[in-house]
C-alpha cells in the first residue's frame, strides 16, 4: 500500500519525531511504498536514520532563515492565525500563511492510498482540505486534555470527517470517543526498537538516569528538588539528566541555588542513550503531562524500575505500581523523594521490579505494533485486516 506521513519537522529532535520516522522505516521495510512529507525543513539531514526506502520531501525549506518578505509575511500572519491552525495549539507559531498553504497544497493533492498526519494542526487541515481520494488518519501523540480549549474545540467540530483517530492510551481513547461520537477511535500504542536486545541493567552503579526535552512539560525542576532532598540522605548517589532544551540556563540556576552540583548533571543530549540507561540502576520520570513516555519504555527494556509521578495519561498505562515500579502523586516532590530513596535503598527491590519491567514492554515491540497499523490502514482502504485486540481496547 502507499502511505504518505506528514510530520511537522522530520530533520528534528523530539518523541513524535523518532516515533513517526520508525513507523515510516518499519512500514517501508515490509514493503510498502512511503512517503515522509516534512512541513518545514531546518536542518540538512535529519537526526534520526531514515531508511533509504523512505521518500522524503520538504515542504517550505528554512534553512536559510526565510527570506524578507517571508519574515514579513510571519510576523502579519502571527496576527491573523487561526486560519486553520487555532491559537493554543502548541506549534501554531510555525504556521505562517505560507506553511499552511503548503500544507494544503499537499494533503489536497495526495490521491489513493492512506495520509497520516502527526498533530492537530496537521490533522485539521487534513480533515478540513484533505484529499477525500485517500484514507485520512490522525494520529494524536498528546493526551486530549493537555490542549487548550480553543484547540479542543476545533477537534471537536472537525475531526469527524477523518476516517480514524489514532491515540496512545486506552485513556485518551474513552476520552476522545466521548468528544467524537460516530469516529473510529483506535488505541495503537508506539513501538520502541529492538526492545530484545538490550543490554540489562546490573542495578550496582550508584546512578539515576532521566532523559527527555528540557521544557516544562518534562518537569526536570520538580526532580531536581526532589534529588537535592535524595542527596543528602545518599551522598554518593548521582543524577544524570539527558536532554537539551530552552530550560537548560533555567535548571542550571537550580541546581546551583540548591547546591546539588556535585551530585545533579544536566548531560545534554548523547546519541548513545541505550548505553547510559544501561549504565544506571533506576529511571525517574518527573513529567507533568506525557502522551505515551517514549524514554522511560526505553529504561524499562533496560531492566531499569521506575520512578514516575502518576500524571496524565502515560505512565500508569505502561507500568504496574509496586511490581515494576513506583507511582507517586502528580507534582508531589517530596514523594518522588521517598520513591527514589525506596529504590536506592532496596537493591533486591530495583532487581525484582527491573525484570517485571522488561517483561511489561513486550508489547511494545515493532512485530506487536505494525501489525495494528497495518490492519487499520487495509481495512478502511477496503481490503480486510485483522482487528487486533490492542486496536480496540
Amino acid at each position: 500500500m502507499r502511505i504518505h506521513y506528514v510530520l511537522l519537522h522530520a530533520y528534528g529532535m523530539g518523541g513524535t519525531i523518532r516515533t513517526v520516522i520508525n513507523q515510516a522505516n518499519a512500514m517501508a521495510a515490509a514493503g510498502h511504498e512511503v512517503e515522509l512529507a516534512s512541513v518545514v525543513r531546518r536542518r540538512d539531514t535529519p537526526q534520526f536514520a531514515v531508511d533509504p526506502r523512505v521518500t522524503i520531501v520538504d515542504l517550505v525549506d528554512q534553512r536559510d532563515g526565510g527570506t524578507r518578505a517571508d519574515s514579513t509575511a510571519r510576523r502579519v500572519w502571527r496576527r491573523l492565525r487561526g486560519r486553520i491552525v487555532p491559537r493554543g495549539e502548541f506549534a501554531a507559531h510555525y504556521f505562517t500563511e505560507r506553511v499552511e498553504k503548503s500544507v494544503i497544497d499537499y494533503v489536497a493533492a495526495v490521491s489513493g492510498g492512506v495520509l497520516v498526519t502527526t498533530r492537530p494542526a496537521l490533522n485539521l487541515i487534513s480533515a478540513r482540505r484533505g484529499s477525500k481520494n485517500a484514507v485520512r488518519i490522525a494520529q494524536e501523540h498528546m493526551n486530549l486534555a493537555t490542549h487548550p480549549g480553543a484547540v479542543r474545540a476545533e477537534i471537536t467540530r472537525h475531526y469527524g470527517r477523518l476516517d480514524a483517530v489514532a491515540v496512545l492510551t486506552g485513556t485518551d481513547r474513552r476520552d476522545y470517543q466521548r468528544l467524537l461520537p460516530g469516529t473510529p477511535v483506535v488505541r495503537i500504542p508506539n513501538a520502541v526498537p529492538d526492545l530484545t536486545g538490550r543490554r540489562p541493567s546490573t542495578h550496582e552503579s550508584r546512578i539515576v538516569v532521566a532523559a527527555g526535552r528540557l521544557t516544562a512539560q518534562k518537569g526536570f525542576d520538580l526532580l531536581i528538588r526532589a534529588f537535592a532532598h535524595v542527596a543528602r540522605e545518599h551522598p554518593d548517589w548521582r543524577l544524570r539528566i539527558y536532554g537539551s532544551g530552552v530550560k537548560k540556563a533555567e535548571l542550571g540556576a537550580l541546581i546551583d541555588k540548591l547546591g546539588v552540583g556535585e551530585h545533579v548533571a544536566l548531560m545534554g543530549r548523547t546519541d548513545h542513550l541505550p548505553d547510559r540507561l544501561a549504565e544506571a540502576s533506576l529511571y525517574v520520570l518527573s513529567s507533568r503531562f506525557e502522551g505515551l513516555p517514549m524514554v522511560m519504555i526505553e529504561a524499562m527494556a533496560h531492566g531499569l524500575p521506575v520512578v514516575a509521578f502518576d500524571c496524565p495519561t502515560g505512565p500508569a498505562e505502561v507500568l504496574t505500581d509496586e511490581v515494576d515500579g513506583v507511582l507517586v502523586p502528580p507534582g508531589d516532590v517530596d514523594a518522588l523523594a521517598r520513591g527514589i530513596g525506596r529504590l536506592i535503598r532496596d537493591g533486591d527491590l530495583r532487581r525484582r521490579m527491573g525484570a517485571a519491567a522488561r517483561q511489561a514492554v513486550r508489547e511494545y515491540a515493532p512485530d506487536a505494533v505494525m501489525p495494528l497499523w497495518e490492519d487499520l490502514f487495509a481495512e478502511h482502504l477496503g481490503a480486510g485486516g485483522r482487528a487486533g485486540v490492542d486496536m480496540l481496547r
